[in-house]
């Protein structure tokens, strides 16, 4: 079977990156927040506009609204199909039309819902994530029109963005309109706007309310201050037990891991400080590679506390407060055995016999990649063809619970992580914005993996 030259495609993608660029600007302008509610009409109309894009290149697309695990009405999703020959390999993509929302627009410089390119950059919410996953999915499929030998099934999201409630049932409620050989998963990113990336792992995540507890009532600071620590010290001291003096996480049953498929590059500690705005004086917690501490190695944050705010504050001391722990787990743990362990040590190291106890939240399995996948190195393969050097593999230290999820209900297919993303994309934060030209190349690298893997 004749694989596509990488020239051609390219030439192909060139003459129709106008109409991507639009589709994405369109996309933009929906402002399809899901926070607003999945189930709205401004979701519906996501989903419509979206099938209709992927109708234009060839897919019989059409949406469905979801249910919840308890029945009620869920996201407008988007499924549909293209099949060439019942013979030959099938492939799922996936992406996902909603997005995150805008809590201040006056931190932008642009308006955020119009597409707006300042040099090679296209700035609008939703750009990289995950508009730029549905952008690269109809580049691809128009690129390869009547020369596409696989069967193509896709799956556009609507509720990724709010943890994705209802994406089992509907996964399970559809599942022979998703069974597919490769599943291609684009909503991740790139080691650069120049080089590619596979990504090899996703961490996992689970959360945790502790409770501490040191009085029934408050009491005044100048009478009882002493030998009384207020609660959001002892708070403050059970959580500062978590870490040796190196920043390093030490609590008993959470595991760590090397970077899966081995370290081909370190990150760039000069890099990873200037994208994440970190003061000069701050020394990077934890000892090993960067890319392991990113990656793969566990992290806790606390992503919620009950404190009274410093206006209006008053000479008391605290009795009691409530802090959330969010754990980022290696991509091969358990997230409930990582929670337990999290629990369990909250528990055990409270300070001055303070009153401790625990509520366990959600839990979200982590991902690895198959290194010896042949879809893999098809993807390797058409990386460095579409970009002109080879690419590097990349862990995430994010989380994409629902990527485990379908791993286990179809365990033959091969998944493989990809994405318009780049370190400057800035998805979820003010600024949100896609290069232009690494769009192409990766619409390019698509279209040239799903070529190769028709054989």
């Amino acid at each position: 079977m004749a694989v596509l030259h990488a020239d051609e495609i390219r030439a192909r993608v060139e003459a129709d990156f106008d109409r991507i660029v639009d589709v994405l600007n369109k996309k933009i302008a929906l402002q399809s927040i899901s926070a607003k509610g999945i189930t709205a009409d401004h979701m519906k109309q996501s989903a419509q506009f979206v099938a209709e894009e992927l109708n234009k290149v060839g897919v019989d697309a059409h949406v469905v609204q979801s249910h919840n695990p308890d029945g009620t009405p869920g996201a407008w999703e988007v499924i549909g199909s293209k099949i060439v020959d019942i013979d030959a390999p099938t492939v799922l993509l996936y992406a996902h039309h909603d997005v995150q929302p805008v809590p201040d627009a006056s931190v932008w410089n642009t308006d955020p819902f119009v597409g707006t390119v300042i040099d090679t950059r296209l700035y609008g919410r939703g750009a990289a994530d995950d508009g730029g996953g549905i952008a690269i999915h109809s580049g691809a499929l128009q690129a390869l029109g009547d020369d596409l030998k696989v069967n193509i099934k896709v799956f556009i999201e609507g509720e990724e963005e709010m943890g994705s409630p209802s994406f089992i049932p509907f996964i399970e409620e559809h599942k022979d309109e998703f069974d597919s050989d490769v599943i291609i998963v684009a909503d991740s990113g790139n080691w650069s706007a120049e080089i590619p990336s596979l990504t090899t792992s996703l961490r996992g995540n689970t959360d945790i309310d502790v409770h501490v507890k040191a009085l029934h009532h408050p009491v005044h600071s100048g009478q009882y201050g002493g030998p009384i620590l207020d609660a959001n010290t002892l708070a403050s001291m059970l959580i500062a037990s978590m870490y040796d003096e190196h920043g390093d996480l030490v609590v008993p049953g959470i595991a760590s891991e090397d970077p899966i498929g081995g370290l081909q590059r370190d990150m760039d500690e000069a890099t990873v400080r200037t994208d994440a705005g970190i003061v000069d004086s701050y020394r990077l917690a934890g000892t090993g590679s960067l890319a392991a501490r990113l990656w793969t190695k566990p992290s806790v944050t606390v992503i919620g506390f009950d404190a009274h705010p410093v206006e209006g504050s008053f000479n008391v001391i605290s009795p009691e407060t409530t802090f959330r722990l969010s754990l980022r787990t290696a991509p091969n743990q358990r997230p409930e055995e990582a929670q337990e362990a999290l629990a369990r040590f909250m528990v055990e190291h409270a300070p001055f016999g303070a009153e401790v106890w625990v509520d366990k939240l959600d839990n979200g399995m982590g991902w690895a990649m198959d290194p010896n996948a042949e879809a893999t190195k098809d993807a390797m393969d058409a990386m460095e063809e579409a970009f002109g050097v080879a690419p590097v593999n990349k862990g995430e230290g994010g989380s994409i619970p629902f990527i485990p999820e379908l791993q286990r209900i179809f365990p033959d297919a091969q998944v493989l992580v990809t994405g318009p993303e780049d370190p400057k994309a800035n998805a979820h934060s003010p600024n949100e914005s896609i290069s232009l030209p690494s769009l192409k190349n990766n619409v390019i690298t698509e279209a040239l993996l799903l070529d190769k893997l028709a054989k």
